[in-house]
């Protein structure tokens, strides 16, 4: 009778643990574990952010011996992202590319050594002053985690592969505070089959992330911008100009970091010693032009409460923008979302000012041309314009431009179709693969 009872129960369990409620309680947990790793992650580059800029403010009045030693400091700071990415090529870069290898099967990954050097490399990448943004990294970082959690839970290959890219969602959601454009990353980006429980679990991946981030962070949006006032109908041709303008500078983002990729190749600069060199370009940018160095977030805050002349924008934009891709091509761990989100917002902000200037607009919708901006660049550059709306309306919290975001994401995606401007991602990976001697065979690649 006992026997029976506990053949039963075990019958039970089997039957509760091959059922889809069971696979989405996995993509809970693995949403919950993510927000905290990426929590962990916020939280130390928050402190280190206002450690930079104190020493640069205090740098000017001391004598020059101190800059001398911050830069050979910065330099071993170089010496060791090289390393990383030695030890272990997988770190280099964001990781989003990466991680749509892991999906597609072209590509291993160790998330036991992995995951903190990952941690530690974006980490200090991001803390010296490179251009990058903590997205990216989220995203790889929530992706060794699922692994991790994954490794407990046994699943078949299927429902394995649509929990790992459920946790890219719970990893974009926790890094910007945007539960519904990580899933949409999910679906747009990672090209996993959509079903009915690929969808659930990342709406329950997503969630989880964005609630353990919110309490921490606050349940509220990434930028406090001011209210947006909606714009009106005649004023449409405008956006759909910033949404071509958009699509070509996109290429060109995307052009710099590949002609930066093939710079070290080509001068066969080692692995080891590539990222020394924008880390040690950071100094004298910190200096004269600081905004363009870190990765954008007070960059973006500030241009929705202070005005800028046209040429500062336009000079900051290009920097910003060539600088970016220049850090992104020598491998150094760090993102490049938050970048080409930050050039489209000095794109926006120079255009709506321009036009504000010759008496085209009013001064009241300089902000919208700002936030159009970021939702044009992000469709031009990763060619996923749903996951660029959304993911703007939930960092501005501001539901009133939706058609404005509507238009300029498609002018700039269309645009960008027109010139055979690839998707950037798609793009990193394939190189990824053809440096590793894996191009169309699906193989391993661990480093090495």
């Amino acid at each position: 009778m006992k026997q029976e009872q506990e053949n039963q129960i075990e019958g039970m369990m089997r039957d509760w643990y091959g059922s889809r409620l069971a696979v989405i309680i996995e993509s809970i947990v693995i949403g919950c574990s993510t927000g905290f790793v990426i929590v962990l992650f916020r939280l130390a580059l928050n402190r280190t952010d206002l450690l930079r800029l104190k020493i640069y403010q205090a740098l000017p009045s001391m004598p020059a011996k101190y800059t001398v030693f911050l830069s050979a400091g910065l330099a071993l700071a170089g010496l060791l992202l090289g390393l990383a990415n030695v030890v272990r090529p997988m770190v280099s870069g964001g990781g989003v590319s990466q991680i749509k290898g892991v999906i597609q099967g072209f590509l291993k990954t160790d998330w036991k050594t992995e995951l903190p050097l990952k941690w530690f490399a974006s980490f200090l990448a991001i803390s010296v002053g490179l251009s990058f943004g903590w997205e990216g990294p989220s995203v790889m970082l929530a992706t060794y985690t699922g692994l991790a959690i994954l490794q407990i839970f046994k699943r078949p290959q299927r429902e394995r592969n649509t929990l790992l890219a459920s946790s890219t969602a719970a990893g974009l959601s926790a890094a910007f505070s945007a539960p519904l454009a990580g899933v949409l990353f999910m679906l747009e980006e990672m090209r996993v089959t959509i079903t009915p429980l690929s969808i659930a679990c990342a709406m329950g991946a997503s969630m989880a992330g964005d609630l353990v981030a919110g309490h921490f962070f606050g349940l509220q949006p990434v930028y406090h911008f001011r209210s947006i006032t909606v714009m009106p109908v005649r004023f449409f041709m405008w956006i759909a100009l910033l949404g071509v303008i958009c699509a070509f500078l996109g290429d060109m983002f995307k052009r710099a970091l590949y002609m930066s990729q093939d710079f070290f190749k080509f001068f066969r600069i080692p692995v080891l010693f590539r990222p020394m060199i924008p880390v040690l370009l950071s100094v004298p940018l910190s200096f004269h032009l600081y905004e363009v160095t870190g990765g954008g977030h007070p960059l973006i805050d500030s241009l929705s409460v202070t005005d800028r002349p046209v040429n500062l924008l336009l000079l900051i934009l290009f920097v910003n923008l060539l600088y970016s891709a220049f850090c992104a091509g020598s491998g150094a761990s760090g993102g490049i979302f938050l970048p080409f989100i930050t050039c489209g917002a000095l794109a926006g902000a120079a255009f709506g000012n321009i036009l504000s200037e010759f008496g085209f607009v009013g001064m009241d919708y300089e902000l919208n041309f700002m936030v159009l901006g970021m939702a044009a660049m992000f469709s031009s550059v990763v060619k996923a314009p749903v996951t660029g709306i959304v993911l703007v309306l939930e960092m501005t919290a501001n539901y009133k431009h939706l058609a404005s975001l509507v238009l300029v994401s498609l002018c700039s995606f269309v645009t960008a179709e027109m010139i055979s401007s690839r998707p950037v991602y798609d793009v990193l990976l394939t190189r990824i693969l053809d440096d590793a001697g894996l191009s169309g065979n699906k193989s391993s690649f661990t480093g090495g």
